[in-house]
């Protein structure tokens, strides 16, 4: 049995007690710990505790906030990494998609907001979002498993078979990423919001993590999110602090 494998199995377990990205991304700690010895991998969050806090109770509020306003008329996902909002899932109309963006931009705390929200006449099927549950599953095992990836400091949220990653990670770091993941079954593009770092930055925030054991301080601000720059081969911009990687 490939590492990889040993990891997707344990997922689907995860995805059997829970449909969100949000538990899935939570099962992989408890994961990672096997692997890293074998693999070379940095099993930290570069975030602080206090930042990891703060983005949870962004993504409740906005989650919230929009239930109550739009009720069912929009299937809304919301991940936030060092206050930088991802809004990705449907709407059947693209005033409610200026809304939403507006009430994300709005809330205390956040520093910026990509709004990737599909505007449709229907909804995702039960079979499009458990096809994008299973996807971010294998994403988040490949990247887990994936030497020089730290893959406890990136998110993985999966609309409609386009892959978002977002995380503290050093140019090299997530390039590695996203040319990992777009290799993946499935997977119909990679959009990168990371927020690039330098090396010595990663490398200092991962020291002073293991020597804290896991619970880091209030590490310095890191740079802006990647728009257009150092995406490797084939990248192109997009709007909304978005750096899209087609799947050749």
């Amino acid at each position: 049995m490939t590492l990889a494998a040993r990891f997707v199995r344990p997922i689907l377990f995860c995805v059997a007690l829970g449909s969100s990205a949000g538990m899935l991304q939570g099962c992989i700690p408890v994961l990672i710990g096997g692997a890293a010895a074998t693999t070379g991998l940095v099993a930290v969050d570069r975030r602080s505790v206090a930042q990891q806090t703060d983005d949870k109770t962004i993504e409740l509020k906005i989650g919230s906030e929009l239930r109550s306003a739009f009720g069912d008329s929009i299937r809304p996902s919301i991940t936030v990494y060092d206050g930088v909002v991802l809004l990705t899932g449907d709407t059947i109309g693209n005033d409610v998609k200026a809304k939403a963006g507006e009430i994300a931009r709005k809330t205390k705390g956040v520093k910026s907001v990509s709004d990737q929200i599909t505007v449709t006449k229907e909804t995702a099927s039960a079979g499009v979002v458990g096809n994008d549950i299973w996807i971010t599953s294998k994403v988040m095992a490949t990247l887990a498993t994936t030497k020089d990836i730290p893959s406890r400091t990136i998110t993985v949220t999966t609309d409609r078979g386009i892959v978002y990653l977002m995380g503290l990670v050093t140019q090299r770091e997530g390039d590695l990423a996203a040319s990992t993941t777009a290799q993946i079954g499935g997977v119909k593009r990679v959009d990168k919001l990371f927020q690039i770092i330098t090396p010595a930055e990663a490398n200092r925030l991962d020291t002073a993590n293991r020597l804290m054991g896991g619970r880091l301080g209030d590490p310095a601000q890191p740079s802006a999110p990647v728009t257009s720059s150092g995406g490797g081969a084939g990248a192109a911009p997009a709007q909304g602090g978005v750096q899209v990687m087609p799947i050749q």
